[in-house]
């Protein structure tokens, strides 16, 4: 066997998703949108040329997976931007404080499609971005 395999073989396998893309309709709008409604941090912000950037978003004191903000750039992804899941909720937003996180959303003119439930697994509700992607916002129960 090569040393590699043999490396290979001997480490874990470690992975993560690191960006999730989006696709959005204009990038500022999108960062406006993400940072002031929703309290996302504008982790990067790198222009590709072209009028393509490389945008990176990520929830308040977040160490997961980032969003990354890709701008539709032909009609078949046009055509898919806030409806990325067929209509179904798309991304998931873990809160330490639903309540706090629900009321100022909805101060912030945050569109919610329903009232807040008590689950067996979480408080949640269902909301929309700027493009009419659907989100959970919950808070898990402590077991």
């Amino acid at each position: 066997m090569s040393e590699s395999f043999q490396q290979a073989e001997q480490q874990p396998v470690q992975q993560k998703i690191g960006n999730i893309a989006l696709l959005v309709a204009d990038y500022d709008d999108a960062i406006a949108f993400y940072t002031t409604k929703l309290q996302f941090t504008l982790v990067a912000d790198t222009d590709l040329g072209g009028g393509k950037r490389w945008v990176e978003i990520a929830p308040p004191n977040s160490n997961g997976s980032h969003l990354l903000l890709a701008k539709a750039s032909n009609a078949q992804q046009q055509a898919a931007v806030g409806n990325q899941s067929g209509g179904r909720v798309f991304l998931f937003l873990h809160t330490n404080d639903f309540w706090r996180d629900y009321h100022a959303m909805q101060a912030k003119g945050v569109k919610f499609n329903e009232q807040p439930r008590e689950e067996s697994y979480a408080t949640v509700a269902v909301f929309e971005d700027l493009y009419g992607n659907k989100w959970d916002l919950l808070q898990l129960n402590q077991h």
